[in-house]
C-alpha cells in the first residue's frame, strides 16, 4: 500500500508539472511582484542588514544620500546635489525638501547626522562602522544642508553616503539592534513594510508619498523558498514572478516554448564571486603553502562546466573582471594536483597508511560549511571534496540554514572553512572585508586575515582620488591576495534572472535590471502582457 501511495504521488506531481508547462501561470495579483528568496531576512535597519536577504528588502525601505544610476555613476538620492571642496576634505550635501518618512514626519539634516553618529557608535553591532572612512565631523548647517568634514582625502566618499539613512525621531535613545525596530522599520523609500511572516514571506506596499512618485507596482512580496527546484516550480505555476535561475534551470528547463512565451530572461556577469574561505585562526590553514596547495588541487574549470554549465569565469582574486580595479596580470593558480602534493610535502605532510596526508600522526581533514538551498555551492563543495580526496585531503560537507550558519557559526568563528560569495560594491574599496581591524563578531573579515602591507594599501586606496594611482594600489592588493590565498577564489557566476512577461519597462543596463524598478508597470489590458 505504501509503495502504491508513493508511486501515485510521484505520478501526480509529474502530471502537475506537465500541466504547468502547457497552461498560463496563474497570477493572483497582477500588480504585485513576488520574488523567490532562498533565505528570510534577519534585520532590516540598513546599519545592521549584513546579509543579502536583509539588504535586498532594506534597500526598498530606505534611501541613502547618493545612489548609482544605471551606468554605475554616482547620482543624488536624498541629496539632490553637493559641493566638494578643492582639497577633497569637505562635502556639503543639499538635501531634497519635502521628503517624508513613512509615518509622515519630514526627513531633515538631523536624520543624516543621527545616522552617522549611530553607525560609528562602538556599542552598535554594525559591520559598516568604517564605511564613512576618515570623517572628522558631520554637522547640520540648516534643515536641508549637511556639511561633512574629512581628516584626510577619502576616494569612496560619495558612494559611502549611499548607506540608508535612519529616522532620528524614532530611534534616538533606542537600542537599534532590538528586534522591534528591525522588523518594523520606518524609512523614506518607495516601499513600506506591511507584513512579515517569519520563514515564509515579507510583504511591502508602495508608499504613496514617495518623493520620486508612487511606484507603479503596488506590492513587493519576498517569499522564502529555501530550495531552487521548488522555487522553479512556483515560478511556472505563478506562485512567484521572479527568481535567479540556476545554470541547469536556465539552460535545460527555461528554453521551452512555454517558458519563452510567459517569461523574460536575462544574463550578465554578476559583480561578485564565490569562494572557499579558510579560518586563518585554525592551525591547519596558517601556512600559505597549504592554502596554495588546496587551490592547486581544485579544478575550477570542472566546477564552471559541471556546476555553472559554462555560465561563469574563474576568479583570481578580490575583484571580478568587470571591475576597473581588476588586475589582468594576476595569473591564477590553475589546477595542478602534482604541485599541490609537492607543497604539502614541503610543509611536512606525508601520505599515511589511511591514504590521507598526515603530520604528527594527525590526518589533514576539515569540514566546509554550505548554506541550505544553494545547489551551486553544494555541488561545488562535492567537486572540491573529490579533488582534495585525490591528493590525500579529507573534506567533509555540512549544510546549514542560512541565518544559523551566518550568526551561530561564521560570526562566532566556529568553522574551519566555508563556501560563500560576495556581491561587491562598484567602488573597489574592500577595507571592510580584508583589513585586520574588521574581525569582530558580525564584521566581514571573519576569516581573520592579517597582512600589514594590505592594511596599508587599503588605507592608501581610500585616500587616493587619482584613478590610475588607485588602480595600481588595488592591482597590488589583488596580487598579494592571489599569492596568499586566504580564500580559494573560485568563480564569478553569471546572473541568470527571469521575470514574468506581464511586467513591462524592464531594461538591462550596466548596473543590472533593478535600477528603475519604481517605473516598472503592468498593462491593464491582459492582451499586452505577452507582447514583445
Amino acid at each position: 500500500m505504501k509503495t502504491v501511495s508513493i508511486s501515485f504521488l510521484l505520478g501526480f506531481a509529474l502530471i502537475l508539472t506537465l500541466i504547468s508547462c502547457t497552461r498560463e501561470p496563474e497570477v493572483k495579483n497582477p500588480n504585485a511582484i513576488t520574488i523567490g528568496s532562498l533565505a528570510d531576512a534577519k534585520r532590516l535597519l540598513p546599519l545592521l542588514a549584513s546579509d543579502s536577504a536583509s539588504g535586498d528588502i532594506s534597500g526598498w525601505i530606505f534611501n541613502g544620500l547618493t545612489k548609482y544610476d544605471k551606468n554605475i555613476k554616482v547620482t543624488g538620492d536624498l541629496a539632490e546635489s553637493w559641493d566638494i571642496s578643492p582639497n577633497g576634505l569637505q562635502i556639503i550635501f543639499h538635501l531634497r525638501k519635502g521628503v517624508l518618512w513613512h509615518d509622515g514626519v519630514e526627513f531633515t539634516a538631523d536624520d543624516v547626522v543621527f545616522t552617522y553618529n549611530t553607525v560609528i557608535d562602538p556599542k552598535v553591532p554594525t559591520p559598516y562602522s568604517s564605511i564613512y572612512g576618515p570623517v572628522k565631523e558631520v554637522e547640520a548647517l540648516d534643515k536641508y544642508t549637511v556639511k561633512v568634514t574629512y581628516s584626510e582625502p577619502f576616494a569612496p566618499a560619495l558612494e559611502s553616503w549611499g548607506m540608508g539613512i535612519i529616522p532620528r525621531h524614532i530611534l534616538e535613545g533606542k537600542d537599534i539592534s532590538a528586534e522591534y525596530y528591525n522588523r518594523n522599520p520606518i524609512g523614506t523609500g518607495p516601499y513600506k513594510i506591511k507584513e512579515w511572516v517569519t520563514g515564509q514571506k515579507i510583504v511591502l506596499e508602495a508608499y504613496g508619498n514617495y518623493f520620486e512618485g508612487r511606484p507603479k507596482i503596488d506590492k513587493y512580496i519576498a517569499r522564502v523558498i529555501p530550495d531552487t527546484a521548488t522555487m522553479f516550480l512556483e515560478l511556472k505555476f505563478g506562485g512567484i514572478d521572479f527568481m535567479g535561475l540556476t545554470p541547469p534551470q536556465y539552460k535545460l528547463q527555461a528554453d521551452t516554448e512555454f517558458f519563452n512565451k510567459y517569461f523574460q530572461k536575462f544574463k550578465y556577469p554578476s559583480f561578485g564571486y564565490t569562494y572557499l574561505g579558510y579560518n586563518l585562526l585554525d592551525a591547519k590553514f596558517k601556512d600559505k603553502r597549504i592554502r596554495q596547495a588546496l587551490t592547486y588541487a581544485i579544478n575550477k574549470k570542472d566546477i564552471i562546466e559541471g556546476v555553472l554549465l559554462g555560465y561563469g569565469t574563474p576568479c583570481t582574486g578580490p575583484f571580478p573582471p568587470e571591475s576597473w580595479a581588476y588586475n589582468p596580470n594576476a595569473k591564477d593558480l590553475e589546477y595542478n594536483p602534482e604541485r599541490a602534493k609537492k607543497l604539502f610535502e614541503d610543509a611536512g605532510w606525508e601520505i599515511g597508511q589511511s591514504g590521507l596526508l598526515e603530520k604528527d600522526g594527525k590526518p589533514f581533514s576539515f569540514t566546509v560549511l554550505v548554506n541550505q538551498g544553494n545547489e551551486a555551492r553544494l555541488k561545488t563543495a562535492q567537486i572540491i571534496k573529490e579533488n582534495l580526496k585525490a591528493i590525500g585531503v579529507e573534506m567533509n560537507i555540512k549544510v546549514l540554514e542560512w541565518q544559523a550558519m551566518l550568526h551561530e557559526f561564521i560570526d562566532k568563528k566556529r568553522f574551519e572553512a566555508v563556501i560563500m560569495g560576495w556581491a561587491l560594491s562598484r567602488d573597489p574599496d574592500i577595507y571592510d572585508i580584508w583589513h585586520s581591524s574588521k574581525t569582530k563578531e558580525g564584521e566581514f573579515n571573519f576569516i581573520s586575515y592579517k597582512n600589514e602591507e594590505v592594511d596599508r594599501l587599503l588605507l592608501e586606496g581610500r585616500r587616493t582620488f587619482d584613478m590610475e594611482k588607485r588602480k595600481k594600489i588595488y592591482h597590488r592588493i589583488h596580487a598579494i591576495l592571489l599569492d596568499e590565498q586566504p580564500y580559494t577564489f573560485l568563480y564569478v557566476p553569471d546572473a541568470l534572472p527571469v521575470l514574468h512577461k506581464r511586467i513591462k519597462g524592464v531594461e538591462k543596463a550596466p548596473l543590472g535590471i533593478w535600477y528603475d524598478f519604481i517605473h516598472w508597470h503592468v498593462p491593464k489590458d491582459k492582451v499586452e502582457w505577452y507582447s514583445p
